[in-house]
């Protein structure tokens, strides 16, 4: 068994931020932000394709979002899309355009937000933890083999530790900053 390879856990763990990241992104805030929509899918041309794909998101207001279909056949299922989206929003038609009003949050809300945000933040950790384990286990694999000493295991322990440490900070960081967005009013 080949000794851990720091470059690829180092990837796999900023995957794990990487996808956190998307994952906050589609967490409400009470402020319009384009990646709010990113998880939205629509039932087009007899398929199903992401939102970005039949129009353009942008957010002219920091209360609004507007999605410019570029098919006119496609207003009513992006319209769907966004409302069957369990996003609590209430999208409106306007010619080509599909006007997403952006209402406040309860405190409730706020609450239930930051919740689901330390979740995804869990998960995260837990994706980082598993990339240390599989570190872990290559290190003593290859220890085992005779392909590293006592030491050299000790060291490659040591550095998928610290590398672990980081990124684990860096998820609560990212958490404590989502927190705060989402609590502010």
């Amino acid at each position: 068994m080949p000794a851990p390879n720091m470059k690829d856990l180092e990837k796999r763990m900023q995957g794990a931020l990487d996808a956190l990241q998307h994952e906050f992104g589609g967490l409400r805030t009470g402020r319009a932000h384009t990646s709010l929509l990113d998880t939205v899918t629509v039932e087009s041309y007899g398929a199903t394709m992401p939102l970005v794909q039949v129009g353009t998101v942008s957010a002219p207001e920091p209360r609004s979002l507007n999605v410019q279909v570029w098919d006119k056949t496609n207003v009513k299922a992006v319209e769907k899309a966004i409302r069957e989206a369990n996003l609590g929003l209430n999208p409106v038609v306007d010619g080509n355009v599909v006007r997403v009003p952006i209402p406040e949050l309860t405190e409730e809300r706020r609450a239930e937000l930051a919740k689901v945000a330390g979740t995804y933040s869990e998960n995260a950790k837990i994706a980082i933890r598993n990339v240390r384990r599989h570190g872990m286990d290559d290190a003593k694999g290859a220890e085992k083999d005779g392909e590293l000493s006592k030491d050299e295991l000790k060291k490659s322990e040591d550095e998928i530790q610290k590398l672990t440490d980081l990124y684990v900070e860096n998820v609560d960081e990212m958490l404590s900053e989502k927190q705060q967005e989402i609590m502010q009013v």
